[in-house]
C-alpha cells in the first residue's frame, strides 16, 4: 500500500446502526417472554377489542428500522451480512442464557424457577423465533433493494413501508404458525393453539407492526438524511452496492 492509499475503517454511523440492530434484537429474544395486551378504543372482527402480542415485537420492529436504513446507505449485500450475523448471535444469546440457567445459584440470588421462567424461553418459542428471522429479516432486504433499483434513490418512504409491512407480515405468519401450532404438534413442545386463536394472534400483533412500519418512516428520513450530510455519500453509491 502506497503512503497516499489509507485504509478506512467503519464509520460512526455503520458502527451505531449494527448496534441498534444487535441490541434490539438482544432486547427481543429477553422480552419475548411477556405477553403485553393494548385495548382498543372498539372491537375488532377478529381479535375483538384487545391486541395481544409478545413483549419483543416493539424492541424487533427496531431491528427493521435499523436494517432498512443500513441497507438504504451501504447496500444489499451489506445489509444481508448484519442480518446473517444476527442470525448466528442468536445463538449465542441462547447460549450465554441458558448456561447462567443452569448453573448453580447462590443463596442470596434471585429465584432461580423465576429467573428461568423469565429468561428462558421454551423450545417452540426459540424455532419459531429463529425460524421467522432468518427468513423475514432477508426478504425485508431483498424487498428493500428490489424496489430501490425501479425506484432509484427517491421514494424512500416506499421501500422502507413496503419491505417492512410485507417482512412483518411473512415474521408475524411464520413465528405464530411455528412456535403455537408446527413446533408443539411434531414435536410436543407446547401448547396447540384453536385455529382461531392463531388467526387472532396473528392479525393482532401485525397491526401493531404496520403501524410502526408506518410510523418510524420520519425516522428512516432523518437517520438517512443525517448520516449522508455528515459523510457526504451520495443517494446513488447504495444502488450498487
Amino acid at each position: 500500500m502506497s503512503q497516499t492509499q489509507t485504509r478506512h475503517g467503519p464509520t460512526i454511523a455503520q458502527v451505531a446502526l449494527i448496534g441498534l440492530f444487535v441490541t434490539a434484537l438482544v432486547t427481543a429474544q429477553l422480552t419475548a417472554s411477556k405477553v403485553l395486551a393494548f385495548e382498543l378504543p372498539v372491537a375488532l372482527p377478529i381479535t375483538g377489542a384487545q391486541l395481544a402480542l409478545p413483549g419483543a415485537a416493539l424492541a424487533y420492529a427496531l431491528t427493521f428500522l435499523a436494517s432498512d436504513c443500513y441497507t438504504e446507505l451501504y447496500g444489499r449485500r451489506a445489509g444481508q451480512i448484519v442480518v446473517n450475523v444476527g442470525f448466528v448471535l442468536n445463538f449465542v444469546v441462547l447460549a450465554l442464557v441458558w448456561s447462567t440457567i443452569a448453573a448453580p445459584a447462590a443463596p442470596t440470588s434471585v429465584d432461580p424457577g423465576a429467573f428461568e421462567t423469565a429468561l428462558g424461553a421454551s423450545t417452540n418459542i426459540v424455532i419459531g423465533s429463529l425460524l421467522a428471522y432468518i427468513v423475514s429479516q432477508n426478504w425485508d432486504v431483498i424487498v428493500f433493494h428490489r424496489i430501490r433499483e425501479f425506484t432509484g434513490p427517491e421514494k424512500l418512504w416506499l421501500r422502507n413501508i413496503a419491505s417492512t409491512a410485507s417482512s412483518q407480515a411473512v415474521d408475524t405468519v411464520i413465528f405464530v404458525t411455528v412456535a403455537f401450532a408446527v413446533a408443539p404438534a411434531v414435536l410436543g413442545v407446547g401448547a396447540v393453539l384453536k385455529p382461531d386463536l392463531l388467526v387472532s394472534l396473528i392479525v393482532g400483533q401485525y397491526l401493531l407492526k404496520l403501524a410502526i412500519a408506518i410510523l418510524d418512516t420520519p425516522v428512516v428520513y432523518a437517520i438517512v438524511s443525517l448520516v449522508r450530510s455528515r459523510e457526504g455519500k451520495p443517494a446513488e453509491d447504495a444502488s450498487t452496492a
